[in-house]
């Protein structure tokens, strides 16, 4: 648990490069004016806490750069020991994406991380869950409520008799009928929703409510082989064809006689799914099993600083013992583009990230806003002046290893290494399509502070600050802060937190999201019309 009292500091800004010519102030509560680094640099004005402060003159127009970026153009001079905040730059224009390096950065290859184990549950399709829980699919909004009522009855009355049964969710999302179901983009919000209910943390375990009328039948969510065989009580066919057919449970159906005649199907239909769960048990696994989706969220500007740089260092540690971590956010890493093709491991892996930021650039202009639209209030509150900056924080999640994939919204991972999924910056809709892709441990920074978590697995929190750390005790899991205060390093941060994420998975742990039962809906992303 955090310290219950702030630390003092002697006045300290942090900065990133040593060509930077701006540095954020790291000291709680921010710097008065007149205040005297040691170099000798005084604050002209009041900087609060995680603020730019010039460390130089800056004349009108010239280079604003941190993390040796430009991220901005002075709006008028800036003497040095000024605060420098959103409304003194003008922010540069998009990167192009032609001319950008491709594949060129070959590090030398990191000796494998070997002998590190968690205890997780196998599954038929070769996926490896860190939670074992029934997962009730609904193909429409329209069954939310029915659902709801029944899944609490499910915990009421038959989640006690089954132990190791960890949760029952309802898959709930407002996608299913009133939209253009033929349209191309459609199979984004389709696909995504088949894959979550296939996320490994669900043991094959498929159960669906449905309505009878939406436009997302059951058949076309879930058709013929997306289900893996459990026994012959799910077989549709017989022979080399044997397929899995879905466990449909619909409200339609001229069996029903009433509400609770709706109710008592899908609990009956439960029974059955939560007795083949009960029966599984962990087994030692390696860490190359894990599945991490990264994130941030009410980012600020020490998110780039101490929290993304421990996850990238994580991230390392997890991609050499032959794990699979994914980042995304594609407006988050947009300005970095050339930062992420030089390290991709082939040119049609930085191909696919260049299609898939041309296709985001394309979505964004028919909303007529470009990737500026991504910086919140809370953001620029927390020092980041615009999404330039905020990108070279968010990129370094991804630590310094080849990105060895790419995939879109909605589809499934099928490579191991360091993938990067292509998902809106929205944390709802990024963590649904992480789910989709099969995650089954989620990492999540933030400076700002948010309460987020998701039902479907585990989620890690982790705080940029140390007065947020001390302020939200038990909602936040590790403290990055120490290492602004230079309490810890990178890599101390970095460890600890693998660590942690081999006791999570393993269930000797349970993070404060899952001590308090936090959790955010699914989002899913859907840039088809409705109708």
């Amino acid at each position: 648990m955090a310290d219950s009292q702030p630390k003092s500091l002697a006045p300290l800004y942090i900065t990133m490069d040593e060509h930077d010519n701006v540095g954020i102030v790291a000291n709680d509560g921010g710097l008065p004016a007149g205040t005297v680094f040691p170099c000798g640099l005084t604050l002209v004005e009041k900087v609060p806490q995680a603020h730019k402060v010039a460390l130089v003159h800056i004349p009108e127009g010239g280079e604003v750069r941190r993390y040796n970026v430009v991220i901005g153009y002075a709006l008028k001079d800036l003497p040095a020991g000024s605060w420098i905040n959103e409304r003194l730059l003008r922010m540069p224009a998009a990167r192009e994406l032609v001319g950008l390096p491709i594949a060129t950065i070959k590090p030398d290859p990191m000796p494998p991380l070997e002998g590190y184990t968690f205890e997780g549950y196998r599954n038929l399709d070769g996926s490896v869950g860190t939670r074992n829980i029934l997962a009730i699919t609904q193909t429409v909004q329209c069954v939310a409520g029915v659902t709801e009522f029944a899944v609490d009855r499910i915990k009421a009355e038959l989640l006690p008799r089954f132990p190791n049964v960890d949760d029952v969710v309802a898959l709930e999302h407002t996608y299913g009928c009133g939209v253009a179901i033929e349209a191309p983009d459609a199979i984004i919000p389709i696909r995504t929703l088949r894959n979550i209910s296939l996320n490994p943390n669900f043991g094959g375990e498929v159960m669906v409510v449905s309505l009878g009328c939406e436009k997302l039948q059951p058949e076309r969510l879930l058709p013929p082989g997306t289900i893996p065989l459990i026994d012959e009580r799910n077989v549709a066919d017989v022979g080399d064809s044997a397929t899995a057919k879905p466990d449909v449970v619909c409200l339609q159906d001229d069996a029903h006689v009433g509400f609770m005649s709706m109710v008592d199907s899908i609990m009956r239909q439960a029974e059955e799914h939560l007795q083949r769960l009960n029966a599984r048990r962990r087994e030692t696994v390696p860490a190359s099993e894990l599945v991490v989706g990264v994130q941030c969220g009410g980012s600020d500007a020490f998110s780039g600083v101490t929290a993304n740089p421990a996850v990238g260092f994580c991230t390392d540690l997890l991609v050499r013992a032959g794990a699979t971590v994914m980042f995304s956010e594609v407006t988050e890493v947009r300005d970095g583009i050339d930062q992420l093709t030089s390290r991709a491991s082939t040119p049609e892996v930085a191909e696919a990230m260049i299609r898939e930021m041309a296709w985001y650039d394309a979505y964004l202009d028919k909303g007529l806003v470009d990737r500026s639209a991504n910086t919140t209030p809370g953001n620029k509150k927390g020092g980041l002046s615009n999404i330039v900056e905020k990108a070279m924080g968010s990129i370094v999640k991804s630590g310094k290893s080849p990105i060895s994939g790419v995939i879109s919204p909605g589809e499934k991972l099928k490579q191991k290494g360091l993938i990067y999924a292509a998902t809106p910056a929205s944390d709802f809709i990024c963590g649904t399509l992480q789910l989709a892709a099969g995650m089954n441990l989620h990492v999540f920074t933030t400076g700002r502070g948010t309460p987020y978590g998701l039902a479907q697995v585990p989620v890690i929190k982790v705080a940029t600050r140390d007065d947020l750390a001390r302020r939200w005790h038990d909602l936040m899991d590790i403290n990055a802060g120490r290492i602004a205060t230079g309490e810890k390093s990178i890599a101390d941060v970095g460890w600890e937190m693998f660590q942690l994420m081999l006791d999570v998975a393993s269930g000797r742990k349970r993070t404060w999201a899952e001590h308090w039962k936090l959790h955010n809906a699914l989002v899913l992303f859907n840039p088809a019309p409705v109708t």
